[in-house]
């Protein structure tokens, strides 16, 4: 019942940052985990980052950790990925995704645990 529309993509060069946005059609209704994924030609679709429903606590993969922040506003229903020193490995579509939780402070990593996603939006880095 939730749609999710991401934004903020883009062709950008190798050392360079973009940020994405991911706006959720309506409020939650109770306690929502949300994530990133990416998914390139090829390749099978792969968890970026995610973060609680309290924003408390958050995962990264390891090939993002430490360029990537997650973050969301759950008083306008959006989620934001910071991406910076980007690099020619990170591009694809990147997807949002949305999933209710029991807790507040639990993080989802696996893509087959969410029940929302977005369309996708292209980020292409060159070098």
């Amino acid at each position: 019942q939730v749609q999710l529309v991401e934004s903020g993509g883009g062709s950008v060069q190798a050392g360079g940052s973009l940020r994405l946005s991911c706006a959720a059609s309506r409020r939650f209704l109770g306690a929502t985990a949300m994530g990133w994924f990416r998914q390139a030609p090829g390749n099978e679709r792969q968890f970026v980052a995610a973060i609680s429903w309290s924003g408390g606590v958050t995962s990264y993969a390891d090939s993002v950790k430490g360029r990537f922040t997650i973050s969301r506003d759950n008083a306008k229903n959006t989620l934001y990925l910071q991406m910076n020193s980007l690099k020619a490995e990170d591009t694809a579509v990147y997807y949002c995704a949305a999933t209710p939780v029991v807790s507040g402070g639990v993080v989802i990593t696996t893509r087959w645990s969410y029940s929302y996603w977005g369309q996708g939006t292209q980020v292409t880095v060159s070098s």
